[in-house]
């Protein structure tokens, strides 16, 4: 992974007990110790001068969130590096990577090294994206080589997207050349002009402006195209449409060298969720019909969603409570990502067998989303395996926890949910960042 600062080693080792460890390898009982940051051991009745129970729980290679708004620089109001990471931790993410639409956007050495200055003390890891254009303007390329020597590996107009393919092409040659992510937000800006919600029954029934799902599947299409042109690695965020997810699973069929995320919201809701107007529905991509949420949760339970994202978007009250039209885009995330997954999504434990059919999702292809496989992206060396040797990034999950979600008693500065009130089963234990834990008993240590 891109280099960060040094977070301070927990005193001594510990062990974690009681836990079943689930990772790329697969799932078996066994406890693990940790040792200077580390992984010193995984295997069965195993000891150390400080114990942190486990039981009946889920040890996984710390999550990771490829698509986090930090708010900070500009935004503080709404969110701060601190914060957003003190909720991820408590979401169990040991890495989160900030998306680069501050103000002002992250475009040169000088804001990513401030985001690193800011990231070196946070509960988890930060890591800094910036923007493919300077400004995010959509015109020049910003000095992609200069801030791939600082550690950037992705590169995102966020909420814009690229809508010029000779830049975009140019991009992708570049990215290729530095072994870089070139990220992009699907979004045809004159179909999506005016939108405020998926064009369709419900945007007609509720006389609100809609936004195709061409509006996405052009741009798609369009960018496959240029990947293969290009040899680069395009990452596309948050694709909510089953013919883009078609697009995206025949482009890897035939070698080319595409990723793409979901947001967990584009699997549980559609856009029937926005009938009471209901602005902490508002998303972009905005929700969209029920096929296309079955579509983005056969995907998932098929290993092709490559990761799955919070798309932690927070805004400050004021922009939230207001009517539909006039409401910002997005809602917070992070913090609770992993239980409403755990609670909404119909799991299965491969092990089991059952009729796969009627259960979509199995529990490992969801750990794979939020943690192996989105670490991969990030650095391709990484194994997504718990074993002696590997640091000690590591998330405890308890899947039997209930709890109801409170927004207002998160971490974060943003309270806007969709998902408030909802009665949750699941919840992350201990979150471990190099070693330190930085979550014990799902409380803050920092």
């Amino acid at each position: 992974m891109p280099a960060m600062a040094e977070t301070p080693h927990y005193p001594g080792e510990f062990v974690l007990r009681g836990a079943e460890v689930l990772d790329r390898s697969g799932r078996r009982r066994a406890d693990v110790v940790v040792r200077d940051g580390l992984i010193a051991a995984v295997g069965d009745a195993l000891s150390a001068p400080l114990v942190l129970d486990a039981g009946g729980c889920i040890i996984t290679p710390g999550l990771v969130d490829l698509n986090a708004g930090v708010g900070q620089p500009g935004f503080e109001e709404t969110e701060s590096v601190h914060s957003a990471a003190r909720a991820a931790a408590l979401g169990g993410f040991t890495t989160i990577v900030a998306r680069a639409d501050t103000n002002p956007v992250i475009d040169c050495a000088a804001m990513v090294k401030e985001i690193v200055a800011l990231g070196a003390d946070a509960a988890c890891r930060v890591l800094p994206a910036a923007t493919v254009t300077v400004g995010a303007k959509g015109e020049r390329l910003s000095p992609l080589a200069e801030l791939a020597a600082l550690g950037v590996r992705f590169f995102a107009d966020d909420g814009r997207g690229i809508p010029d393919a000779r830049l975009l092409r140019r991009a992708l040659e570049y990215g290729a050349a530095l072994g870089v992510v070139i990220v992009q937000f699907a979004e045809e800006p004159s179909l999506a002009a005016g939108g405020e919600m998926h064009e369709g029954m419900w945007s007609s029934l509720l006389g609100i402006a809609g936004i195709p799902s061409e509006a996405e599947e052009v741009v798609v299409m369009r960018d496959l195209a240029l990947a293969r042109l290009t040899g680069g690695h395009l990452h596309f965020r948050t694709l909510s449409t089953a013919a883009s997810w078609a697009m995206v699973a025949g482009a890897r069929r035939r070698g080319l060298q595409v990723s793409a995320e979901a947001a967990l919201h584009h699997l549980l809701l559609s856009d029937s969720a926005c009938a009471e107007f209901d602005p902490a529905t508002k998303f972009r991509p905005p929700l969209r019909p029920e096929d296309d949420c079955r579509a983005l949760q056969a995907a998932l339970a098929a290993g092709e969603i490559d990761c799955l994202v919070s798309d932690h978007t927070p805004h400050s009250v004021q922009d939230k409570e207001v009517p539909f039209g006039e409401a910002a885009v997005g809602a917070s995330g992070l913090e609770w990502l992993v239980a409403l997954a755990l609670s909404e999504l119909t799991l299965v434990d491969a092990r089991d067998g059952g009729d796969r059919a009627a259960i979509p999702v199995g529990l490992a292809e969801l750990i794979g989303a939020l943690s192996w496989k989105p670490a991969a992206l990030i650095d391709p060396a990484h194994r997504g395996l718990i074993e002696r040797g590997a640091v000690a990034d590591l998330t405890v999950i308890d899947p039997t926890a209930t709890w109801v979600l409170d927004p207002r008693l998160g971490a974060s500065r943003s309270r806007s949910t969709p998902f408030a009130g909802r009665a949750l089963r699941g919840r992350v234990r201990h979150t471990i960042v190099r070693g330190v834990p930085v979550v014990i008993d799902a409380v803050a240590e920092r």
